[in-house]
């Protein structure tokens, strides 16, 4: 018996230092890369088609960019969903350059652990929600192609979307960031198109919202100013709700004002929403998965620039995205204004609201002067205060994290933490 262990102990750490061996060769395609994670044999066909959900040979990948998303059997509906619009988009324009490359879903279980009707159930569900190729079963994928994947790719809990080129080379370890920002803009999903796609960002309001809603766009072109506001306090929702539109009405300017809630949406944004609608306070995200990946794609903003090296000290970007990320991590509301892509101001709703209640008797001498913004960001600037408690919460993911984090309210480097969060309310 204790043979066998070794014998399979042997063969399991050969197959690893072969993986390792295989990508570090130059390959004509990438169909020995391909058998060698997904099915190394002729005798059966390894994916499922998502489109036709009939079972096809890996000969379909042959010389195709492949993306392989990496995950286990708790990835989230939302995921899923988002991932299936951005990949539906794609093929929509199938003659467009970013069009062409394929995603096959790799499920990855413990092998150690006994596979059960509920998890054949789970896989089977998710498998059907796929559009793309999915391994057939997991028990397809070796033991050794499975370590290979948590020690080569970093992958933990997270998904993680792993970029071949034609020639099964690795032009991405992760993707997913990528992907979450600009969809198949971000193609050919390469570190050199990351830095091309960032040189051309400015912090702006079409980098927020991007496609998420027509709504926005709509004022946007209109030229309404726009107000995206957060958090989970509904006393302070009303209150900053009807100070702003008193004071948009007063001020005469076009206002739309939106509620994008808080990351990892639940049942108190879910109540907020019906309650924000039921009272016509503002403009809401009545699907939360539009509110999930808003936050997401912030999340995947930070983690982009984190890995291209980029601090918050010298990008601007960085230092607003990470701003952001701090409204979300605390406890009050908070909100941003813009008009058209330039013209952005943001604040704590505490501050925020006083600034609303002070228009009449403070500051709305100034808005001819100087313009609406420019008093209101002048104001927003007397009310704020040196005195802070900040906290930055980040989900775990593959990659890098900095030693330093410079805080965005008054530069000084954060305390770290290590924190870990499990929200079930």
């Amino acid at each position: 018996m204790k043979s066998t262990f070794v014998a399979d102990d042997k063969k399991y750490l050969e197959a690893l230092h072969n993986l390792k061996t295989l990508f570090e060769m130059s390959h004509i395609d990438n169909m020995r890369i391909l058998r060698a994670l997904i099915y190394p044999k002729d005798d059966l066909l390894p994916l499922v088609d998502g489109a036709t959900k009939t079972r096809v040979n890996l000969e379909v990948l042959r010389r195709k960019m492949v993306l392989l998303l990496i995950s286990d059997l708790d990835i989230s509906q939302e995921e899923v969903i988002i991932l299936e619009q951005l990949y539906s988009e794609a093929r929509q324009h199938q003659t467009r350059h970013e069009s062409q490359y394929e995603v096959v879903w790799l499920p990855i279980v413990d092998p150690n652990m006994p596979w059960t009707d509920n998890k054949q159930k789970q896989f089977q569900s998710l498998q059907s929600a796929m559009p793309w190729y999915t391994v057939y079963h997991p028990s397809l994928i070796d033991r050794a192609v499975i370590q290979f994947i948590k020690e080569e790719w970093q992958f933990g809990k997270k998904p993680i979307l792993v970029v071949l080129d034609p020639h099964g080379k690795v032009v991405c370890p992760n993707a997913l960031h990528m992907m979450w920002i600009w969809g198949s803009l971000a193609y050919p999903f390469s570190t050199a198109r990351e830095e091309a796609l960032w040189r051309e960002e400015t912090w702006r309001l079409e980098l927020l919202v991007d496609g998420l809603d027509p709504v926005i766009l709509n004022w946007m072109a209109e030229g309404r100013y726009i107000c995206l506001y957060g958090g989970e306090d509904m006393d302070w929702i009303r209150k900053f709700t009807t100070a702003t539109n008193a004071v948009a009405k007063t001020a005469g300017i076009p206002l739309g004002m939106v509620y994008v809630g808080k990351s990892n949406p639940k049942d108190r944004v879910r109540r907020n929403n019906d309650t924000i609608a039921s009272e016509n306070l503002s403009h809401i995200w009545q699907d939360l998965t539009s509110i999930w990946y808003f936050w997401v794609r912030l999340e995947s903003m930070w983690y982009s620039k984190v890995q291209l090296g980029r601090n918050a000290e010298t990008d601007h970007v960085m230092q607003e995205i990470m701003r952001m990320l701090t409204y979300d991590s605390s406890e009050g509301g908070w909100a941003v204004f813009a008009r058209g892509s330039a013209e952005m101001a943001s604040a704590k709703g505490a501050i925020f609201l006083t600034c609303m209640q002070e228009y009449n008797t403070v500051w709305k001498d100034q808005v001819e002067p100087k313009g609406f913004m420019p008093a209101m960001r002048d104001h927003l600037g007397q009310l704020h205060t040196p005195h802070h408690c900040n906290r930055l919460v980040l989900p775990g993911t593959a990659g890098k994290i900095p030693e330093r984090i410079i805080c965005s309210e008054c530069g000084r480097v954060m305390e770290k933490f290590l924190m870990y969060r499990c929200c079930d309310e």
